[in-house]
């Protein structure tokens, strides 16, 4: 992947054909990334059994195994080793994230300390701060927070009410003003701040627990998440010293949402790693439990809810590390002793639409995942004494977690946008190109090669999208921002493209190597799948851009002649994966 960089651009992938040796899998990584991604398994084997402790008395007992974490070099893994940590690449954090979530909701702890707490001082720190700061967040004697959201003003950030004013001496800036729903609150040691400088500039602040004027409300009563920490933080003329200012005044939006995008992609890294752990609990479950006299897992029925919910998590496993790869590219060369906070937020933010795609697929998947787990348990589901019960409730937040799913899905077209406006991204030239190619249609024809549709269905697909974006921009111009459910279909869509081309490519280097595994046949599932799910939302869309009956009809016609291909019994492959998935009791490839 040497030369990836220079290829490959944020968003791209709907322009471009992946070379698959230039898509990271997890069958890339070294053998350091899976014994890292061990150690963090063991560790969070360790949590799980505690996490009744946990969740009755947070601080005395997260403390401790925070340290813990630390002493294995768990907290450090994206730290520079300057500053006391490993300096590891974003591959190994994704194994890692993955595996922390047997932790259960605790995992939520950890990662916001290593994630959204620590990185802002990483990317964004002076190198004082990183010296002064750094080596505690790594070695876990300090717990980092983020404190961005507050009570009116959460997917608009910007409108946050919390004020800084230098003081007369010019030593300080005085805080005011609280935030809200604060991970690690109850007992963090550090807090990245976002307030207004003078009511006006946006800014990011590093705020020591220890300073005068600084409070924590009591810990919320949450739906779920018992074993993380979640209270406000209430800061009254609080004096900051001006060192303390991470990045530059009237900045702060530039840390705020690049560390959202990084944080987005881990969420979906940790959504896989949840998944898998609930095919574990269902696939064991379903071969103890007797109905009618036999297992339920001998029914079609619960096999095929088990089929769904492995080749569901092979796309967010893919997706995950298919971005991690591209993230390691953009900032594996970046200076983290020196940096050039200008340009590490430009390079966070070149991938920030496959960052929203994590989080927003991940998150989904992770839903669909937990909701057959409760299925397949019937009744016992519903208890809160059967894990997937807690599982279920925990994972309700990721879908609000690092941006709403709805912002992030209009996040996708409109940073596609944003860029084409700037032209960073040629996407009106291949609108205007399309044209062209859609009224000299080629059938599908097989040449015999494995995925052959599949990658024929990914080049339609991208058509599809194109032509719907293209007139979608042609007929709304700059009002298309206001039509938001158009946004969201396209947001749709172009998320199936990146998943299904993240699968294919998956799978193309598994048979390349001689170890497809059954990675072809998921590929093949979840493309059918995901196909059929494009036309409906292009269907759905078109009424919106072309009203007239004449065009309308015309347009359908051409979706319909894009979208056309020959189906496959996935029924017969759904009953593969479940037999493997039984066999194993657990997540196969």
């Amino acid at each position: 992947m040497a030369d990836v960089k220079a290829k490959i651009k944020g968003g791209s992938f709907l322009l471009q054909t992946a070379n698959p040796a230039d898509v990271f899998t997890p069958e890339d990584m070294t053998e350091e990334q899976r014994m890292i991604g061990q150690t963090s398994k063991d560790y969070a084997k360790k949590v799980h059994g505690k996490l009744k402790e946990i969740e009755a008395n947070k601080p005395a007992v997260s403390r401790p195994l925070m340290k813990e974490a630390g002493d294995l070099g768990l907290l450090a893994l994206e730290i520079p080793e300057e500053f006391g940590g490993l300096g590891l690449d974003k591959v190994t954090a994704t194994v890692s994230s993955e595996e922390f979530t047997r932790g259960g909701s605790f995992a939520v702890t950890l990662m916001a300390h290593t994630g959204i707490g620590t990185l802002p001082i990483v990317y964004f720190g002076t190198k004082e701060q990183k010296a002064k700061y750094l080596p505690k967040l790594a070695s876990g004697e300090w717990v980092a927070a983020y404190a961005l959201t507050e009570p009116g003003s959460g997917s608009d950030a910007l409108g946050a009410r919390t004020t800084a004013r230098l003081s007369d001496d010019g030593k300080y800036w005085i805080l005011n003003g609280s935030k809200q729903w604060i991970t690690n609150s109850g007992f963090a040691d550090v807090f990245v701040v976002y307030a207004k400088i003078d009511g006006e500039k946006f800014t990011a602040f590093i705020v020591e627990r220890g300073y005068e004027g600084v409070s924590v409300g009591p810990e919320e009563d949450k739906m779920g998440l018992h074993a993380s920490s979640t209270a406000t933080l209430i800061l009254e003329d609080v004096k900051v010293p001006v060192e303390n200012l991470l990045g530059e005044p009237g900045r702060g939006h530039v840390i705020a949402f690049n560390i959202l995008n990084i944080g987005r992609w881990k969420l979906g890294a940790a959504t896989s790693g949840s998944s898998k752990y609930m095919i574990e609990v269902a696939a064991q479950y379903a071969k103890t439990r007797a109905q009618f006299g036999k297992p339920i897992a001998s029914f079609r029925a619960i096999q095929q809810k088990l089929a769904d919910m492995n080749i569901r998590t092979f796309v967010t496993e893919s997706v995950a590390y298919r971005t991690a790869g591209l993230l390691d590219v953009v900032l594996g060369d970046l200076d983290l002793v020196n940096t050039d906070i200008k340009e590490a937020g430009k390079r966070i933010e070149e991938f920030a639409v496959e960052c929203s795609i994590n989080k927003v697929f991940g998150s989904e998947a992770f839903d669909f995942v937990v909701d057959e787990a409760v299925q397949i348990h019937g009744g016992y589901g519903y208890m809160n004494e059967y894990e997937v019960a807690t599982a279920y409730v925990d994972s309700r937040i990721n879908r609000i977690f690092e941006g709403t799913n709805e912002i992030n899905r209009l996040l996708i077209p409109g940073t596609l946008v944003r860029r084409t406006m700037k032209g960073e991204l040629p996407l009106m030239p291949a609108m205007m190109a399309l044209q062209d190619e859609l009224t000299s249609l080629t059938p599908f024809e097989d040449d015999g090669e494995p995925l052959a549709q599949e990658r024929y269905m990914i080049d339609r697909a991208k058509k599809v999208f194109l032509m719907l974006a293209g007139l979608g921009v042609q007929k709304y111009q700059l009002a298309l921002e206001h039509e938001q459910e158009l946004l969201l279909g396209v947001a749709d869509i172009a998320i199936e493209i990146f998943a299904m081309e993240s699968i294919v490519a998956r799978a193309q280097k598994a048979l390349a190597a001689g170890k497809p595994g059954l990675k072809p046949e998921m590929a093949t599932v979840y493309c059918q799948e995901a196909f059929e799910r494009i036309g409906m939302f292009a269907r759905n869309i078109m009424p919106a851009i072309e009203e007239e009956g004449d065009t309308l009809r015309t347009q359908l016609s051409i979706i319909k002649r894009l979208l056309r291909y020959t189906p496959v019994n996935v029924v017969a492959l759904k009953r593969k994966v479940a037999e493997k998935v039984l066999d194993k009791e657990g997540y196969v490839l």
